[in-house]
């Protein structure tokens, strides 16, 4: 169990008095066997975790065994039921204030001294954020945060870096994703589910209409489909051989498109047009198909060529 989900499992337990488990399952966004398996690992570690069958039963957790929230204000536990963000993230909700004060009052508890060690959070600090990130333009979090929490429809101008044009959408929107430093909104078009990057909503409108979203669909379970179709979906799987200075380099660059087997890769890409992204590696890399791929790659390299030829 992931530090975070514990958190947020102890906090779910901590502020209802029953709960199911797919209930649970929902709300972090795991499968019934993950929820199990937590909950499991609770009782092995001593926390008194009960669960009752029936139509009034639940998973429950005795009084004052778990986290203290005793102290905390209804707005306070609801910044801090926003696990997994770092202080750069909480700030883009303006969130950081609240955040801050809710963890100071949970962890300001006396415990019985054991060794002179130093705080964690002293000593360890997460940067979720990629490298070389630019400050994005567009949306801010923040701005959206009201009108997603009140529920309503959105109109948004969204500048597709696929169809090369400037979209004017109306979403019915589940919520806000922050996934690998990058903010989107997750929501349905049409009744499709999409994820919508931040910085590339132009503007934005409040409208009057309350939101459609699918019958029993939550922000995560719907963000967690997307995110899982986003890395297995492809049009076009390109077969290539790296140097072996570089497998490394686009193993971080491809992640879990890149599967390589001896010395040789295979990479899946959305759209023909993606194995631009081939290009910086010069003659480090050596495709071997399909054809097409091959063929976009020499047309993008003359086309290259001919931007620098001297005049």
């Amino acid at each position: 169990m992931t530090p975070d989900r514990f958190f947020s499992l102890m906090l779910l337990l901590g502020t209802r008095d029953a709960v199911t488990t797919s209930d649970l399952a929902a709300a972090l966004g795991v499968s019934l066997r993950t929820i199990t398996r937590d909950l499991n690992w609770l009782r092995d570690a001593g926390f008194p975790v009960s669960a009752q069958r029936g139509r009034l039963g639940g998973v429950t957790v005795l009084p004052n065994t778990g986290l203290d929230l005793t102290r905390l204000t209804p707005g306070e536990r609801d910044h801090l039921s926003l696990t997994g963000l770092d202080e750069k993230q909480r700030e883009d909700l303006d969130a950081s204030i609240e955040s801050r004060r809710a963890l100071a009052k949970i962890t300001n508890v006396r415990r019985p001294h054991t060794e002179d060690l130093l705080p964690l959070a002293e000593v360890v600090h997460v940067d979720s954020r990629p490298w070389l990130q630019q400050r994005p333009d567009g949306t801010a979090p923040a701005a959206l945060i009201g009108p997603v929490r009140r529920g309503r429809r959105l109109r948004i101008e969204y500048d597709s870096s696929r169809r090369r044009r400037r979209l004017d959408l109306v979403v019915d929107p589940y919520g806000l994703l922050a996934k690998a430093g990058i903010w989107y909104l997750v929501a349905d078009c049409d009744r499709v589910p999409r994820m919508y990057r931040l910085e590339r909503i132009t503007a934005w409108s409040e409208t009057d209409r309350a939101r459609r979203t699918r019958p029993d669909q939550t922000l995560a379970g719907v963000a967690a489909a997307l995110t899982e179709r986003w890395a297995h979906d492809h049009v076009i799987e390109v077969t290539a051989t790296f140097d072996r200075t570089q497998i490394e380099r686009a193993k971080w660059i491809f992640g879990q498109r890149l599967r390589q087997d001896g010395h040789e890769v295979t990479i899946k890409f959305l759209q023909l047009e993606d194995v631009r992204a081939l290009l910086p590696f010069g003659k480090s890399v050596t495709v071997h198909g399909p054809p097409e791929a091959k063929a976009r790659l020499h047309d993008l390299a003359n086309e290259l060529a001919d931007h620098y030829r001297p005049s």
